[in-house]
């Protein structure tokens, strides 16, 4: 289920928004049908009681050989009118209600004042809709057919009035029909003015909220960029309150550590000054020194100083040093790499390769490539060169023919001044900074730097780098 969900903080916002607006819309949805059926009941049932007040009026003051004519023309399939000589019979529950009494009073305050008029009133609910129900009685002993208009969902749907005037000569005016029951609470009008409501509010909703999470993925890829540049430009303070303090505080980390990387590189150059002086004069002293094993050691040990000295300040200077980006064909870049080393008479050799273009460092990308190279012939006895894009960019392998690594120290070897025992021991040279120094360039590129034992024996060592 939560793979169906979005991800990202803008579609899980737009989900949330659509959920309320729909619960919203239905519970709008809701009240107005409530209150529309209401007002049908209400407006229906007063047309009727005034147009049964204003038939008992006619016939009351119409003469008497004039009545019976009125009320058949009074009568129509939907509003049944009749005299009768006796009371017609109406029960106490059929007369009770809270709308019974509001349209028998509506009726006696329409007709003329008159001691002991009594005025029956009775609603009862459809066959379909259940509850109290009672039988019409029109002209012709039957009940009057439902009336089909928008106020009425249909025939199933409606509610019987019957009613019973006194008239001055002491006949009986009885009344049929039929009330609307409710109103249609999802009209085509009605459904699409909501329906122009949710789009309205969905754009505006979708154009606040991107607007709002815009500066998160700018500080996202500032923090991106950030890992591979530490001096990057600063992004642009911008957004709400509370992006504006976020690009704020990151711009203020990135000086820092800007500063700080620059205050380490000082640092150690001023240690390489201050120690090359007390190791010149260790060198002056050994060479004043009576030839023989015990000068030559004191030598051996100087210079293993002063070039672990100068390893650590290059890779000091190296992860400080800014080279510019610019577009290179990395493939291109590989091949002439392993060429020039071809032609010194390394051992080393690469697959052909289609082109690879990629913004990149050039000088520091030899430079991590050439570390790869040179311990695949020192420590493996050659280098097979292999370049193919992949889904995530570009893989550049350097595979050999050594021992190869033990798998617990593959991601020990990438730290710096470590160097494993045995083949790879300090005989063979080097202060243990190769891998670090390649690891810090291709982080710097935004890639990475990976290294497994092969099958059949030996390396490979394979570097990711983002088109």
């Amino acid at each position: 289920m939560k793979r169906l969900l979005p991800q990202s903080l803008f579609g899980q916002t737009i989900l949330i928004l659509l959920l309320g607006l729909a619960l919203s819309h239905a519970i709008g949805a809701w009240f107005y049908g409530s209150d529309r059926e209401q007002a049908v009941r209400s407006v229906g049932g007063l047309v009727v009681a005034q147009r049964i007040a204003n038939n008992a009026r006619l016939v009351e003051d119409a003469p008497q050989d004039w009545r019976s004519r009125i009320v058949d023309a009074l009568s129509d399939p939907g509003f049944r009118v009749s005299l009768s000589a006796t009371e017609p019979p109406f029960s106490p529950d059929e007369e009770g209600g809270a709308i019974s009494s509001v349209i028998r009073e509506f009726i006696a305050g329409r007709l003329p004042t008159r001691v002991g008029r009594q005025i029956h009133v009775a609603i009862a609910q459809s066959p379909a809709a259940g509850g109290p129900q009672f039988g019409f009685r029109g002209p012709m002993g039957s009940p009057p057919a439902p009336m089909m208009h928008r106020g009425m969902h249909g025939p199933g749907a409606w509610r019987g009035l019957r009613a019973a005037v006194p008239l001055a000569d002491g006949l009986w005016l009885e009344f049929s029909t039929v009330l609307p029951d409710s109103a249609p609470g999802a009209s085509f009008q009605f459904m699409l003015s909501m329906a122009i409501m949710a789009v309205i509010v969905l754009v505006v909703s979708i154009w606040a909220v991107r607007r709002l999470t815009a500066p998160l993925g700018l500080l996202a890829r500032a923090a991106e960029r950030l890992g591979r540049d530490v001096a990057a430009e600063p992004i642009t303070v911008t957004g709400s309150a509370e992006m504006r303090r976020a690009a704020a505080a990151f711009n203020r980390m990135q000086d820092r550590l800007r500063r700080l990387i620059e205050n380490r590189t000082l640092m150690l150059a001023a240690i390489s000054h201050d120690i090359r002086t007390p190791l010149t004069l260790l060198r002056l002293r050994a060479e004043a020194i009576e030839a023989g094993e015990d000068r030559d050691r004191m030598l051996a040990t100087i210079a293993d100083m002063d070039a672990m000295l100068e390893a650590t300040l290059g890779f000091a200077r190296d992860e400080a040093r800014t080279e510019p980006r610019r577009r290179v064909d990395v493939a291109a870049l590989v091949e002439s790499l392993a060429d020039d080393m071809a032609d010194a008479g390394f051992p080393v050799s690469m697959e052909p390769a289609a082109p690879a273009i990629c913004d990149c460092q050039s000088q520091g990308l030899k430079r991590a490539v050439t570390n790869l190279i040179d311990n695949a012939v020192k420590y493996g006895g050659a280098a097979r060169i292999s370049l193919r894009p992949v889904a995530e960019g570009v893989e550049i392998s350097v595979d050999d023919d050594g021992p190869g690594i033990p798998e617990e120290e593959l991601s020990r070897v990438q730290q710096p001044f470590y160097r494993l025992e045995g083949s790879r021991s300090r005989e063979t040279g080097g202060v243990g900074l190769g891998l670090a120094i390649t690891l810090s360039i291709v982080q710097a590129h935004g890639g990475t730097l990976s290294l497994g034992n092969r099958p059949q024996g030996g390396l490979s060592a394979r570097i990711l780098l983002p088109l």
